[in-house]
């Protein structure tokens, strides 16, 4: 049974349609769910938590209807929203038992279930002091937190690495990974880093303007493009010239060769012409296709050599 799903999911504001004929099926997993600045993400989040109801259409959340049985939902699954909501002024253990009270656990289990789960975070330590002397890497921890304590079937994750720095964002993205594997619990969370959610996920959903652009697994967005990066020790120029000579098709990238694959023999001929030239071969590697080019190209898989780094401001939420 699909995680989520909808069918012909609608909302439309006075001055802006949010949701346009939506209709996607989710399976259990780790999925990420990407698209630009108002293309409704954060208005999906709300129908499938029942706090918002759609325009028409329908919508499960693990079976349950968002139109009658919003309570029900909200009490099966985590969520940890974007904006900052902790209260300053009580430990992270006084929030987290008082969700865990929220969601139905009895008193002596919210507060078992409360250590284990900061614990779980990080957080076991500084479990004591006050949240309004806590980082931001720290506070995103709790809730984190306040969003598992009760053992939910699933969780919604909206921004969850916004504000952390490098190492920050890797801590969060491996505790996201953990919540999958080893807790079993699927996850939905939003990021404008796609390279982030390529890390972690196992599908991903994108929306635009308020419709399905795409839903696939990670893998097929990722699939092996039809280049290759070539990397010598030097003599980078040399060699691309060579290959040149050979009829290859190539262009130097910063230190790299960047080589078309005309077939099995250009893995030979960069080889040989290694050999020949009496260089040394760093790395040769066929590169793959990221999530982002679908924002660049569209919905259809692109070709050529990918695009790198951080997904574009306009398709950046």
């Amino acid at each position: 049974m699909p995680i989520i799903a909808t069918q012909g999911l609608t909302m439309r504001f006075p001055r802006v349609t949010a949701l346009d004929d939506l209709s996607v099926a989710v399976e259990p997993g780790v999925v990420g769910l990407v698209g630009a600045n108002g293309a409704g993400k954060s208005t999906l989040i709300k129908i499938l938590l029942g706090l918002l109801p759609p325009t028409s259409g329908t919508a499960t959340v693990l079976g349950l209807d968002i139109a009658r049985e919003g309570l029900r939902i909200r009490e099966t699954v985590g969520f940890m929203p974007e904006y900052e909501c902790l209260p300053p002024d009580v430990s992270a253990t006084e929030f987290v038992v008082h969700m865990a009270r929220m969601c139905g656990l009895p008193p002596t289990a919210a507060r078992e279930r409360a250590a284990d789960t900061l614990r779980h975070v990080g957080l076991y330590e500084e479990r004591y002091r006050p949240i309004g002397g806590y980082s931001t890497g720290m506070r995103q921890r709790v809730k984190l937190a306040q969003a598992l304590v009760h053992d939910p079937k699933l969780v919604f994750l909206d921004e969850p690495t916004n504000g952390l720095d490098p190492a920050g964002r890797d801590e969060m993205l491996d505790l996201i990974r953990r919540i999958g594997a080893e807790f079993g619990i699927s996850v939905l969370v939003t990021s404008h880093l796609l390279g982030e959610l390529e890390r972690v996920c196992d599908h991903v959903v994108i929306i635009d303007g308020g419709k399905l652009l795409r839903s696939q697994a990670v893998e097929a967005y990722t699939t092996a493009s039809g280049v290759l990066t070539v990397e010598v020790d030097e003599g980078r120029d040399t060699l691309g010239q060579h290959l040149y000579d050979k009829g290859v098709a190539v262009h130097p990238e910063g230190r790299f060769l960047v080589v078309d694959i005309a077939g099995e023999n250009t893995y030979d001929l960069i080889r040989d012409g290694v050999a020949d030239l009496g260089l040394r071969l760093i790395r040769m590697e066929q590169r793959r296709h990221h999530i982002e080019e679908v924002f660049q190209t569209g919905p259809e898989p692109p070709g050529g050599p990918p695009a790198t780094g951080v997904v574009p401001q306009e398709a950046s939420r």
